[in-house]
């Protein structure tokens, strides 16, 4: 199975971002990309690895600042392998974002410390009333999180 590919418009799209601040990023080197033609191409690593060096603040007209929490390592062993996930919530209130945004921050958190270092940003669209929250971590850190928010809108219908 090969490796996934994205455009800078789709990272741009995916973060949150203009696409010249994603630009920016590949061209200072934050951002690993391969050029394919005319175009660049960042790979579904690269994106990770980008994730986990970065801190992300989204400020444009249209969302609101993300809420965001990094998990610091811990003492304990940290798996090879890490994942990213988005996962995105259409025909959410900006009160329940509130408060879906604030406990999915407070269960990554408090999760084990054998899921390692991890990251988690949730945004709002306003516009469109989607949550989008990006998840970075150990494999453990990501099944914890998705059963989570499996939890949390079960417990919504």
């Amino acid at each position: 199975m090969g490796e996934k590919f994205y455009t800078i418009d789709q990272i741009a799209e995916l973060l949150g971002m203009h696409h010249k601040t994603i630009r920016k990023f590949i061209r200072e080197g934050q951002l690993g990309a391969s050029k394919v033609g005319k175009q660049w191409r960042i790979s579904g690593h690269a994106l990770s690895v980008f994730m986990e060096g970065i801190n992300l603040a989204v400020k444009d007209n249209k969302t609101e600042p993300q809420h965001s929490f990094t998990v610091p390592p811990m003492e304990a062993p940290i798996e090879r392998v890490h994942v990213s996930a988005v996962v995105d919530i259409g025909e959410v209130s900006a009160e329940e974002y509130l408060r879906l945004s604030n406990t999915l921050i407070a269960i990554a958190n408090s999760k084990s410390p054998q899921a390692g270092s991890s990251t988690i940003q949730v945004r709002y669209d306003h516009e469109d009333k989607r949550i989008k929250a990006i998840l970075w971590g150990s494999i453990s850190f990501i099944e914890y999180m998705l059963s989570s928010v499996t939890m949390l809108m079960s417990q919504e219908k």
